[in-house]
């Protein structure tokens, strides 16, 4: 028993210094999870079947609405507000935090209506939506090289 409540009392206070550690570290506008893995042909594309065309399509679907909002400010993921030289105080760091779960929900929404309905799309049409998205991430590696 006296080993279960050291244990749980470790955990807690891990859990405590972990949470406090990441309070003070400064937060990246873009996150570092949000990109691509690889860019895709249409011939390619063409061979895959609708399920992996979806999965594709939502990948792209979730990393163009974790960058287009700040493109302004950076195009690169973990960025932080003071690398942009935007102060790090507790009103732009509510404005990030609530941006960051408006853009979760989001995303949660739109990736459970993609994942009903896009089934029902034609295939061809969910080969050139992936094209036309990848085309979108191209611009903004360029903008990355400028």
């Amino acid at each position: 028993m006296k080993k279960i409540i050291f244990f749980g009392l470790f955990m807690i206070f891990a859990i405590g210094n972990v949470n406090a550690q990441a309070k003070g570290k400064p937060k990246s506008i873009i996150s570092t999870g949000a990109g691509i893995k690889k860019f895709h042909e249409k011939s390619e594309l063409e061979t895959m079947q609708k399920g992996q065309l979806l999965d594709l399509y939502i990948e792209r679907i979730n990393t163009l609405v974790n960058y287009l909002p700040y493109i302004a400010l950076t195009t690169k993921p973990g960025v932080t507000m003071q690398d942009v030289g935007i102060p790090e105080n507790a009103d732009n760091n509510k404005y990030l935090e609530a941006q960051k779960e408006n853009t979760a929900n989001f995303l949660n929404t739109t990736v459970a209506f993609q994942r009903q309905m896009t089934p029902y799309a034609d295939k061809g049409n969910l080969v050139i939506s992936i094209l036309y998205y990848e085309s979108m991430l191209r611009e903004l590696n360029q903008l990355n090289e400028q």
